[in-house]
């Protein structure tokens, strides 16, 4: 081993490699900050680099887990004392943006926020955005295929992907630096790399697409009795809204009585408490017209009884308020012994009735429980977060309980996070026996020796429950109930 890391070291030079006790001063993941445990932690400076790397590893089986940002929540960068990490801080060089074509070229370590305060000195918008936009990495959102805020509008990390370049477990550099919208020319690789979670490839380059920077927003919160006015609600913006619906945030009541305590103000501007809270926003070129069609898109909506009360933000200021509600999670952490959160999707028409029923399902579990609600409902993603107190339930008898109520509805396991380690148990929950196997085929196509990522998203060989699900489907004759 210790002629590896000499090798290493020699093709990175010293500062292209951490060992030692300075691994252990990096924090192990974002939610649980234990000393980083791993037999070392690369740095290349530029692919070149990173293909001499991969292929030394590959030759000898070394296991590398890439690190991005390290602000994933489904355990997808867990390392061990023998893996060594693969960090690409090194590489952030947002290296071309082209005004005409819109599109920037970037290397995979480049932190999001850069990204999107380079592209707005040209008049454009990079959509994608995240709650972690300071610290997590274009590489790391790509390898989870990220969703943030403006999912609605612009769609996923997949959505604005041109091109890639990617390194495979052997050292081979697949360079598919793509520029234009329009290319049918063979398979469409890149999608293979985008959320993967670094286990068939390491991404280094992206080019990625851009859009005109809106120059204004309006805002509103609104409140409302009942789910079915929440879905009429949606269907009335987006289908009066010209195209200017960015965003519909639903916070359940529970969330926003948990997370209103530092804006008591605002929520009693409000005549009184609401079963459902609603954060809706339009974006568009021009202050007066996106204002006027907001405020009688909104007029509208409440001649029609689809709301109850609204609050729309007279300032930056407000607005931001009005999100930092949406994004608060530090008084559940205060407040509970313990929390479990949950990235899922559904259909948006049965969302209700699955949250109901999973609340009933936890109160069943230990009377105490709180399940807190919110998330981008118009693109079908719910975040759930499961509050408890001393004594507390088995973490694992919580997750049986959201993940097979969710597999009733045929819901997704995960949304925007990844799987990781995290949900790696549910994987099948929402995936066919048949579609998993193909997933083990393309790993051992493309990375033999397993040497990346090994163990994250599915174990190479089938559970002994996926080979009894297996058989039950193939007797019923049916793949997937």
């Amino acid at each position: 081993m210790h002629n590896l890391l000499t090798q290493l070291t020699q093709i990175l030079g010293t500062s292209g490699i951490v060992t030692g006790s300075a691994v252990a001063e990096r924090i192990g993941t974002y939610w649980h900050p234990q000393p980083m445990q791993a037999l070392a932690i690369l740095r290349p400076a530029n692919t070149e680099q990173l293909c001499a790397c991969l292929k030394l590893c590959h030759q000898v089986g070394q296991v590398l887990i890439p690190l991005g940002g390290n602000t994933g929540l489904a355990e997808a960068t867990a390392c061990t004392a023998q893996d060594i990490m693969l960090s690409l801080e090194r590489m952030q060089a947002i290296e071309d943006i082209d005004s005409i074509g819109r599109h920037v070229t970037v290397q995979a370590g480049a932190i999001l926020e850069r990204v999107q305060q380079e592209v707005n000195k040209h008049d454009l918008l990079f959509p994608v955005d995240l709650g972690a936009r300071g610290s997590c990495t274009i590489g790391g959102m790509l390898a989870t295929n990220a969703g943030g805020f403006g999912v609605l509008c612009h769609g996923m990390m997949r959505e604005q992907v041109l091109g890639l370049e990617v390194v495979l477990a052997d050292g081979t550099l697949i360079s598919a630096l793509n520029s234009y919208q329009k290319n049918n020319s063979g398979y469409d690789l890149k999608q293979l790399f985008i959320g993967s979670e670094g286990t068939l490839g390491v991404i280094t380059r992206a080019v990625l697409r851009l859009k005109p920077l809106p120059r204004a927003n309006a805002t509103a919160l609104l409140t409302a009795n009942s789910f079915s006015q929440v879905t009429a609600l949606l269907q009335h913006l987006d289908r009066h809204g010209m195209g200017a619906l960015c965003a519909f945030e639903l916070m359940w009541k529970s969330f926003w009585e948990m997370n209103i305590g530092d804006y008591a103000e605002l929520n009693r501007s409000f005549t009184q408490s609401y079963p459902f809270y609603v954060l809706v926003e339009f974006q568009g070129q021009h202050t007066e017209q996106l204002t006027a069609l907001f405020e009688a898109t909104l007029e509208q909506a409440y001649e029609q009884e689809l709301f109850c009360d609204a609050l729309i933000a007279q300032s930056e200021a407000e607005r931001h308020t009005f999100w930092a509600i949406r994004e608060a999670y530090e008084a559940e952490e205060r407040y509970f012994d313990r929390t479990q959160g949950f990235d899922v999707s559904l259909a948006i028409r049965e969302m209700d009735t699955f949250v109901n029923l999973l609340d009933s399902r936890l109160k069943a579990l230990d009377p105490r429980a709180i399940l807190l609600v919110f998330g981008h409902l118009a693109d079908g993603n719910l975040h759930l977060t499961t509050g408890f107190h001393q004594p507390l339930p088995d973490p694992q008898q919580v997750e049986e309980i959201v993940y097979s109520t969710l597999a009733e509805f045929k819901g997704a396991v995960s949304a925007e996070h990844g799987i990781g380690l995290e949900k790696k148990p549910y994987l099948s929950y929402s995936r066919k026996p048949e579609e998993i196997d193909l997933m083990r085929r393309l790993k051992h196509l493309l990375d033999p020796q397993g040497i990346l990522n090994p163990g994250k998203v599915f174990d190479l060989q089938p559970s002994s429950t996926e080979i009894q699900q297996t058989a039950l489907n193939a007797l019923c004759g049916d793949p997937q109930t």
